[in-house]
């Protein structure tokens, strides 16, 4: 009554012309290999005592690449006290000049020499008065008036110079500054007595 309905396979033969999904040639690389590849090795510390190196080795090395930033005048480097065009014009407007409190130390150390020295007896108590009673106190004068009035000047022409920078503390560090020995300042100078600038290091 019923008769049973049967499916045949399309057997119509498949034409060799027909496109088949291109493969890439090779396999698919796994994720985690395609990432390892990317990273760079790190050397990863095995203990605390190897990490503890490797950080004061990374310490150090910044260390040397500020000294040498500073030593260039590279400002990036500077501690925040030197920043600034306004501590820039301070630092050049002393480099350029010798002024009385920058013998200061020098002077200091010659005193302490001079009484160490075992001069004769006849000759010791004039020197001693020449040298600590007259000279160190003449000294401590020229320095004192120095610094204020380099404090004085750089706050007037910084101010002038320079409206809108924050001009806080600029004299005292202008005044510090003429109180160190040329050649131990830091930041070194830019500039040479007279205002000439600083020849670059060969």
């Amino acid at each position: 009554m019923f008769r049973r309905t049967q499916t045949t396979a399309d057997d119509s033969p498949v034409s060799v012309n027909d496109p088949k999904p291109a493969g890439k040639g090779r396999p698919t690389p796994k994720r985690r290999d395609a990432e390892g590849r990317r990273r760079q090795p790190v050397n990863a510390p095995q203990n605390r005592k190897e990490a503890y190196r490797q950080l004061r080795e990374r310490q150090a090395n910044e260390r040397v690449k500020a000294r040498e930033g500073m030593l260039r005048g590279d400002e990036r480097y500077f501690p925040a006290r030197d920043r600034g065009p306004a501590r820039k014009f301070a630092r050049d407007w002393v480099d350029s000049r010798r002024l009385p409190s920058q013998y200061f130390l020098p002077f200091s150390l010659f005193i302490l020499l001079v009484t160490w020295v075992p001069f004769p007896e006849q000759i010791r108590g004039q020197v001693y008065v020449a040298v600590i009673t007259v000279g160190w106190p003449l000294m401590m004068i020229g320095v004192v008036l120095t610094s204020v009035w380099v404090a004085w000047k750089i706050k007037k022409l910084t101010a002038e110079k320079f409206p809108s920078e924050n001009l806080k503390g600029v004299g005292f560090y202008a005044a510090m500054r003429a109180l160190q020995i040329r050649k131990l300042r830091f930041p070194p100078p830019a500039v040479l007595p007279g205002g000439r600038p600083v020849p670059p290091k060969k």
